[in-house]
């Protein structure tokens, strides 16, 4: 029986097991398929106070300092929780294994949401990506496209904009109302960076005996490129829990609706901004409430 198991392994959850390890709680932190969440895909993190390394190197600091305090990292995912009649819970992982604990802590972030047009699961992984930090590399010197207008987007344009040869971004507003103004400044000034506004992607297809990707838009436009890189937002990442716990309308949890010795942290959480210092935060007002609980049943 393990005192804590953490579903997630990005900054809220291994903020979360670096208190409970401290704390001498055996903590098992469920990495998923692989560790960090969105934060191991940040080339350069420049918004997190006192680092300016890249969102890995964060996150590998991060877990050297919760192992250091007895956390344990394993690397599967939860596919069921089950709430036992001694208050207990029995989380049921991919692998297999399932682990019984005391408490759980819920940090399993948020996904890229997925583009639903003509052509986007098609060639997706084969032009398609939601990663800029992952794939970027095969389209050095190549022309790309950026869906979406919001600082991931944005981001993932200044990055793409260092490795192709061109960057278009598409956008259905007329600016990027949702950005944050150093980028957008950042934006303008990269002269391979084009902005197209006030219109949508309609469908994706293939140019005929080419590997290069059309993209067609809502205006009628057709644009030709190599990679679309797609930052339209993210859901949250909850299809193992039942619907006892009520979600937000982005499927974020509500932490009343959660039972006594459940608690969530991150991305995952309602109401919160999806940040990595208030990931921090609620990792660790979520580790500390579940020591409390703990102490509370000794």
């Amino acid at each position: 029986m393990q005192d804590v198991v953490i579903l997630g392994s990005g900054p809220a959850g291994l903020t979360a097991a670096i208190y409970t390890g401290r704390a001498n709680k055996s903590t098992i932190v469920l990495a998923g398929a692989s560790l960090g969440g969105q934060t191991g895909e940040i080339a350069k993190l420049e918004n997190y106070p006192g680092w300016a390394g890249s969102g890995m190197e964060l996150i590998q600091f991060m877990k050297k300092q919760a192992e250091s305090f007895g956390a344990k990292i394993e690397f599967a995912s939860a596919t069921d929780i089950k709430f036992n009649e001694d208050k207990t819970f029995t989380v049921i992982c991919d692998n297999g294994k399932t682990i019984d604990t005391k408490t759980v802590i819920l940090a399993t972030g948020a996904m890229a949401r997925r583009l639903e047009i003509a052509g986007a699961r098609e060639f997706f992984g084969k032009g398609v990506s939601y990663c800029a930090t992952c794939d970027g590399f095969f389209y050095s010197g190549r022309d790309v496209l950026v869906y979406g207008g919001g600082n991931a987007a944005l981001n993932d344009a200044l990055y793409l904009a260092d490795v192709a040869k061109s960057v278009r971004i598409v956008y259905r507003k007329s600016e990027f109302f949702r950005a944050e103004a150093v980028l957008r400044d950042r934006v303008a000034e990269k002269e391979n960076i084009e902005c197209i506004y006030n219109t949508e992607l309609k469908s994706i297809s293939q140019k005929p005996d080419s590997e290069k990707l059309i993209a067609t838009t809502t205006t009628g436009d057709e644009i030709e490129c190599d990679g679309i890189f797609v930052a339209i937002g993210h859901e949250a990442n909850t299809d193992y829990l039942s619907e006892s716990i009520k979600r937000d309308d982005m499927g974020r949890i509500i932490p009343e609706s959660l039972p006594k010795g459940m608690f969530v942290a991150g991305d995952v959480h309602s109401n919160i901004k999806m940040q990595i210092a208030t990931a921090v935060g609620t990792g660790c007002s979520a580790g500390m409430d579940a020591i409390a609980y703990l102490n509370s049943k000794d």
